[in-house]
């Protein structure tokens, strides 16, 4: 979900070249309902949507994450095999990626990879970096990414360093937030953005698979202390994401919740900055918390390890 809000910019740069045709393969929570299809998002933006690749398991284990790769290199193979693009474009490290990377590496594809180069610490991290391995042209985020791809092997001119794009977005976005976006989705609270509100992230980290419930009782513990107006979205499809979400539910039913909380299960990328750049603070795990809250000087408080390496202040 967030990639695509990271992707448009360049999507849109793309579909307006005269030389250059788009295609949009959606896959992962793009084309699930339980996220309400952000993949309408894509097409209400205007952009040709040329396939969906249906490639989740569902249990959020790390077994069935392993195996949703495997069923995702089938079927990116197969829509590489119906579209024949020349040019495979991929962003940073979800599994989805890593899947659609190595189809395109053994269909003599050439991959290009936006935001390689960076550390995480977690299993993210090796996709990125196994990502990088298979691609042939390279676009890192910062120059200490573009170093560490120098350090990986990369050939220095095969590597442009040209910023996040989820920037462009940023600077260009209207800061005008219309509270419907937030209260017209969701449950719980009414959330008044002209006061002090928090927004919350978490999702699971899949090194530390089994611990998650608890990592997120103790967050939701501490928030309910506060008790501030809190939005907080629902977790990705990643291993342990279940055990989050029941936290949630059960957290929900047994305290009194509704004057302070409100829970979204997803927003338009547009939407989603301009509550992150509102917020008083952002509480959690989201990658957006280290880069896109530090172009609009939003506070953090980065919980658990997800982030770990992580450079700060880009």
């Amino acid at each position: 979900r967030a990639n695509y809000g990271r992707l448009k910019p360049v999507m849109r740069a793309i579909d307006r070249h005269p030389e250059l045709e788009l295609q949009v393969l959606a896959a992962g929570t793009m084309v699930l309902e339980r996220f309400n299809q952000p993949v309408d998002v894509v097409r209400a933006d205007g952009f040709p949507v040329h396939g969906l690749v249906y490639m989740e398991l569902e249990g959020n284990t790390p077994a069935t994450m392993a195996k949703s790769v495997g069923f995702g290199i089938v079927e990116f193979a197969n829509e590489y095999q119906r579209l024949r693009p020349d040019v495979v474009l991929l962003i940073g490290d979800r599994y989805e990626a890593l899947a659609a990377a190595i189809a395109a590496a053994y269909m003599n594809l050439c991959i290009a990879h936006i935001q390689g180069g960076e550390v995480s610490g977690s299993i993210d991290e090796s996709a990125r970096h196994a990502i990088s391995k298979f691609a042939h042209y390279h676009f890192p985020s910062t120059r200490r990414a573009a170093e560490y791809l120098i350090r990986m092997g990369e050939r220095p001119e095969t590597i442009l360093a040209v910023g996040c794009p989820s920037s462009d977005i940023a600077r260009e976005i209207d800061l005008r937030l219309d509270a419907h976006w937030i209260n017209g989705a969701g449950s719980g609270a009414q959330i008044d953005i002209d006061r002090a509100f928090l927004l919350t992230v978490f999702h699971p980290t899949t090194t530390e698979y089994g611990g998650e419930r608890r990592q997120m009782e103790e967050l939701l513990e501490g928030l309910r202390r506060i008790s501030l107006p809190t939005v907080l979205l629902w977790p990705n499809i990643d291993a342990g994401a279940d055990h989050i979400s029941k936290a949630i539910r059960v957290f929900r039913d047994r305290w009194q919740t509704r004057g302070w909380l409100r829970t979204i299960v997803n927003l338009p990328p547009e939407i989603y900055l301009k509550v992150l750049a509102r917020a008083a603070c952002a509480v959690g795990n989201s990658s957006s918390f280290v880069r896109d809250a530090s172009y609009f000087g939003t506070p953090v408080v980065l919980v658990g390890s997800r982030q770990d390496g992580r450079e700060r202040d880009v």
